[in-house]
């Protein structure tokens, strides 16, 4: 087996085109992540294909716009065969202008699916498949159809004068264009795209509907893996300044107070995803929380369950060596610099550290390219706060070098799924300190029997509260104990529950399964 490396390799340079091949075994689909976005759905991707040197992979990015990304931040494994990439917001060559009655029969399948997606049952599912024909190239529902034809022009006028509680219907009918046409983009992906033998989708969302209309077309076995809930993280993209302000759950609003078009992208990727779940073979979750989240959202339960991410034992653990006997007063946040990680506390929490203990150092260790802005202003807030001397900014940097360095790693997120960089930092020997997010909780205290008898390796505090982060951070850096005791505890639950080898067993199990199975289509 070919050892995994974890970290991305800046500045990777890209292939002078996509690389094309005939067939693959698997098809990753993959929105908004590797091989042009470094973070941890990244480094988990290249560990996978790493993982399996005996089965080829063809890799299906999926972008927003090409602007948006630079060069690959990871060098592409040899058995990565196939390359393509696609931007859903680029502009496309639309078919030409032509005004047409459209069928009205295609758009009562429409209204029908949408009041499947309002008030879902077990006996109303049927009509996602007959939904995913349409859309096919053969179908009746194309894109010109959807942009010029008086029935689709009839369908959305009513659903405007029946659902909308926003004024303008300019801003309502430009919403449903922007959100809707990427899915005839994804249906041409899905007819041209190589033979394989499996699909592996690591999203709902863009490429979870790219999933179901390859599951339609070939009837070949979809694994799903979800490492944070898409329509989660959606919901943060929606609603981020304001939550992170307030300090309180967004999500539990009711719809009619967060305004109507928000509303209506929310319940769109609800919808996606939904489609997803009904495709899918297998669905992953890293932990039982996201499960049960997953089987709320619509998953058959029969077919979800839990593989916890894991991590290169050997190669971290020896990183233990390298460090000094007590833990230097070096705080770390590692990872990249975008509001989601709420950057914002963790310095705001360093202004009480640095006060308490003049000689501690915060270390800000991730990209700076994915949103220039917010790298900007936290870099102010901490000349406004005086803090240039003691919170630095590292850009990326490779664990091996850094992880020996720090006392602490920090994570002040506002969301997280099962973070990588908590069981990494647990291998070479660093408590942690996190907001109470994702599986932070059960990293941190265990699960309910031995794994919680190992002890806390570290503390958990509420988000977006930097008096709480400090005062965790300073009660395991000044107690040689409880920073020992803590350190202890991460090494053994690593050891025990988080190892790669783990990892890639149960997902060898599941790749094996998939690849030996008939076509759903021809078995049915």
């Amino acid at each position: 087996m070919n050892a995994p490396s974890p970290d991305p390799a800046p500045g990777a340079p890209a292939p002078p085109a996509d690389l094309r091949a005939t067939h693959a075994d698997i098809a990753l689909l993959l929105e908004g992540t590797f091989p042009y976005v470094s973070g941890g759905v990244s480094s988990w991707v290249n560990q996978i294909i790493r993982a399996f040197p005996e089965y080829t992979y063809a890799l299906v990015f999926i972008g927003s716009q090409e602007s948006d990304y630079g060069e690959m931040k990871y060098k592409l494994p040899d058995n990565v065969v196939h390359l393509e990439r696609h931007y859903i917001h680029s502009p496309a060559a639309k078919p030409p202008v032509k005004a047409q009655p459209g069928d009205p029969k295609t758009y009562d399948l429409v209204e029908r699916l949408h009041t499947y997606f309002r008030a879902p049952t077990a006996a109303g599912e049927p009509v996602i498949g007959e939904a995913l024909a349409a859309l096919s190239s053969s179908g009746q529902l194309s894109d010109a159809s959807f942009l010029y034809s008086r029935a689709s022009w009839d369908y959305t006028t009513s659903q405007y004068r029946n659902f909308s509680r926003d004024p303008s219907f300019i801003d309502y009918f430009w919403t449903i264009r922007t959100m809707h046409q990427p899915l005839w983009m994804l249906s041409q992906i899905a007819e041209s795209l190589i033979p394989v033998r499996a699909y592996h989708t690591i999203s709902t969302g863009y490429a979870g509907f790219l999933s179901a209309m390859l599951k339609w077309k070939t009837g070949r076995p979809v694994i799903l893996s979800e490492h944070g809930i898409y329509t989660k993280e959606r919901k943060i993209d929606l609603f981020q300044s304001q939550w992170i302000k307030d300090n309180r759950d967004a999500f539990s609003k009711d719809p009619a107070e967060i305004g109507y078009l928000r509303a209506l992208w929310i319940r769109f990727f609800e919808s996606l995803g939904r489609m997803c779940y009904s495709a899918s073979d297998d669905i992953v979750a890293l932990y039982e929380t996201n499960r049960l989240r997953q089987v709320t959202d619509g998953a058959p339960a029969e077919r979800t369950r839990n593989i916890p991410n894991g991590i290169d034992l050997p190669r971290l653990s020896k990183l233990r060596a390298q460090r000094a006997p007590e833990p230097p007063p070096i705080l770390c946040l590692l990872g990249r610099v975008v509001p989601i990680k709420d950057l914002k506390t963790f310095i705001r929490a360093m202004r009480t550290v640095v006060n308490r203990m003049p000689e501690a150092q915060g270390w800000i260790a991730g990209p700076e390219d994915e949103d220039p802005g917010y790298v900007a202003e936290c870099k102010d807030l901490v000349q406004s706060l005086g803090l240039v001397d003691s919170v630095k900014f590292l850009g990326f940097q490779r664990i091996d070098a850094l992880l020996p360095q720090v006392g602490l790693l920090v994570l002040s997120s506002i969301s997280e799924a099962l973070p990588l960089v908590v069981l990494e930092g647990y291998a070479a020997g660093v408590p942690v300190v996190t907001t109470d997010v994702g599986s932070c909780r059960q990293l941190v205290y265990g699960l309910e029997g031995e794994d919680a008898a190992i002890g806390a390796a570290g503390r958990v505090v509420g988000i977006a509260d930097p008096t709480a982060l400090a005062d965790a951070s300073l009660e395991l850096l000044t107690d040689s104990a409880a920073w020992h005791a803590a350190q202890k505890a991460g090494i053994e639950r690593v050891e025990r529950f988080y190892t790669q080898d783990m990892m890639f067993s149960q997902y060898r199990e599941l790749y094996v399964k998939a690849l030996n199975a008939p076509d759903a289509r021809t078995a049915a």
